[in-house]
């Protein structure tokens, strides 16, 4: 499979900081992905915090942040807070069979994703891996990371690492809700295959 990730690389980019993020994923295809928290512009926390950046340059920033953001119809929320950090609110659904993959926010700041592998027939839900290395150097500058992934799901799972797996009652069936309380920076990986054959 093909890489997809939960965790942007350490300069320039995106990190979730606090969230919640809600999967739906059946066995014909069909998604349905929100992601609803906080994000930080790495770049701009960092400058802001060494005082290396004017507030002129901060509000210049945030706005090409925010046209990056809201030029996406998916955000549905964006908001700015301070020091890089902002709201976000997203939602996006579809046909995987046909899109071949999702991610948020997009291909070149993947945070979470899914992809339809066609000659496996299989999805994958997952993260991006970092090495423990970069996650201090991100722990050090003063980020982390706190949140909760649920999956729901009546297709056949043939592998996860969920933290608690428990049945839909209110689906009903096979279906099962799959969760990822994910308390720090240095939480396992989310990841979880469907095979859809």
């Amino acid at each position: 499979f093909l890489a997809v990730f939960l965790l942007a690389v350490l300069c320039g980019c995106y990190m979730p900081i606090r969230f919640d993020a809600e999967i739906e994923l059946s066995r014909s295809g069909y998604y349905k992905f929100i992601f609803d928290g906080y994000l930080v512009k790495v770049e701009l926390y960092d400058g802001l915090k060494k005082n290396k950046i004017t507030p002129s340059e901060e509000k210049e920033e945030v706005e090409k942040i925010k046209r990056d953001f809201t030029r996406d119809p998916s955000t549905k929320e964006f908001q700015y807070i301070q020091k890089g950090h902002f709201k976000v609110h997203w939602e996006r659904e579809g046909d995987l069979i046909k899109t071949k993959s999702v991610t948020f926010f997009r291909r070149n700041e993947h945070m979470l994703g899914i992809i339809y592998n066609s000659k496996a027939s299989r999805l994958q839900f997952a993260g991006r891996a970092m090495t423990r290395k970069t996650k201090k150097q991100i722990h050090n500058m003063g980020l982390s990371t706190t949140g909760e992934i649920r999956v729901f799901t009546d297709a056949n799972v043939i592998s996860q690492n969920a933290t608690k797996v428990i049945r839909d009652k209110k689906r009903g069936g096979n279906s099962k809700i799959y969760t990822w309380t994910i308390k720090n920076i240095f939480a396992p990986t989310p990841s979880l295959i469907i095979a859809l054959r």
